[in-house]
């Protein structure tokens, strides 16, 4: 079992940032490729960002390339997301998710295994 825990979520204006954390404890960090998916009310839950196992390969949906950034620090055993320029329609729960993977890194939701309880994020205009 791996239990993941995130933070740093809050409310922010317009233009602002904020960096998202996972903690990660249980199995081997060193051996789950890692995302970052977001939901809104009503909405499906949708990818925002992944990372390989080794930090190696990142991804990004479209609306957030070039202004996240998803990043590890296998020592800490702790995945971030550090959100900048960000907008109104990025509110919502952010989730952190793990699978055992070290081959290829999934960007569907349904192919992760392990997800933390959630962190709000607001994005005021």
């Amino acid at each position: 079992q791996v239990q993941l825990v995130e933070s740093g979520g809050g409310l922010v204006q317009a233009g602002g940032s904020l960096r998202l954390s996972c903690a990660a404890s249980g199995r081997p960090f060193i051996n789950y490729a890692m995302a970052w998916f977001r939901q809104v009310p009503g909405k499906e839950r949708e990818f925002v960002a992944a990372i390989s196992w080794s930090g190696g390969n990142t991804y990004y949906a479209n609306s957030v390339k070039g202004r996240f950034t998803i990043s590890r620090d296998s020592a800490k055993n702790t995945v971030y997301l550090q959100m900048s320029s960000l907008k109104p329609e990025d509110t919502a729960v952010y989730y952190c998710a793990a699978v055992g993977r070290r081959v290829g890194v999934p960007l569907r939701s349904h192919e992760y295994d392990y997800w933390g309880q959630g962190t709000q994020v607001t994005v005021s205009s």
